[in-house]
């Protein structure tokens, strides 16, 4: 899903927060030593860089209660949702669909336009976790090469997409949004297959939904998840953008990637 800033300490703020109260079964809040790292830091326009990485890398994410809230709070859920990349659920329709290349996928294209969209209100949460502040934060993140985009396109019009902070061989996915049937779906199996092919080896998901669930996704608990961090240390074999622009390359992009969700490792 650490700070004095206008990024109080979850454990320190005087309210319970709308998101606190709806998961407050599900999380806990995290973690003593970025905790005490950033009690006396002056306050930002946006989370450093650096800061994310850390929080990230400890199994810790940031949250708002508004799009125009100016305090964060972190979170750790108690039970981690992730999508094991051997068990990749792709439906048959699914499949045709990315087979008939109805949408154009791009890595990295708009990340701007993703982030924008994925922070608009729907109609299961009229407010929007995504603070103008958190929007900044992770376009500084993306410029520094660790968060990344995927975009899906019909024609020229962008009608889905996700994105997600990158480092290690960890992908953390944030939020997606979808504005033509089944487009966000196709965005995560873009990402699974090509994460499978450049040597990732945890997609974290955050919070389970039906829409995760149906997709393959399965929760842990978070030690198991902190051991599961661990053992992703290390470099890929590939970039998530580079394998992209390949998997396009090819001449029918849609069947590369099909075939790379359904070959055995």
């Amino acid at each position: 899903m650490l700070y004095q800033l206008s990024y109080t300490p979850a454990a320190q703020r005087p309210r319970i927060s709308r998101w606190q109260r709806a998961r407050q079964d599900a999380y806990r809040s995290q973690s003593e030593t970025v905790r005490r790292h950033l009690m006396h830091a002056p306050v930002p326009e946006t989370i450093p860089v650096d800061l994310l990485l850390r929080a990230y890398r400890s199994g810790i994410f940031p949250m708002a209660d508004h799009r125009s809230d100016r305090e964060v709070y972190w979170v750790e859920p108690r039970e981690r949702a992730v999508i094991p990349l051997d068990e990749f659920h792709l439906s048959r329709s699914l499949c045709k669909l990315i087979r008939q290349e109805r949408f154009r996928i791009t890595c990295n294209c708009d990340f701007t336009a993703v982030i924008a969209a994925c922070a608009q209100p729907r109609e299961e949460h009229a407010e929007s976790w995504i603070s103008h502040q958190i929007e900044a934060s992770y376009v500084a993140l993306h410029r520094a090469g660790y968060a990344h985009s995927v975009e899906v396109w019909d024609d020229e019009k962008l009608v889905g997409g996700l994105y997600g902070v990158a480092f290690d061989r960890v992908f953390c996915g944030e939020s997606m949004f979808s504005r033509a049937d089944n487009s966000s779906k196709v965005a995560l199996a873009w990402l699974v297959a090509t994460m499978r092919v450049s040597g990732y080896a945890l997609l974290d998901c955050q919070f389970m939904t039906r829409h995760l669930a149906s997709m393959g996704a399965i929760e842990m608990p978070q030690a198991v998840y902190a051991k599961r961090l661990q053992s992703a240390r290390g470099s890929p074999a590939c970039n998530l953008p580079s394998t992209f622009d390949a998997a396009n390359a090819h001449s029918s992009p849609g069947k590369f990637i099909v075939q790379s969700l359904t070959q055995t490792s």
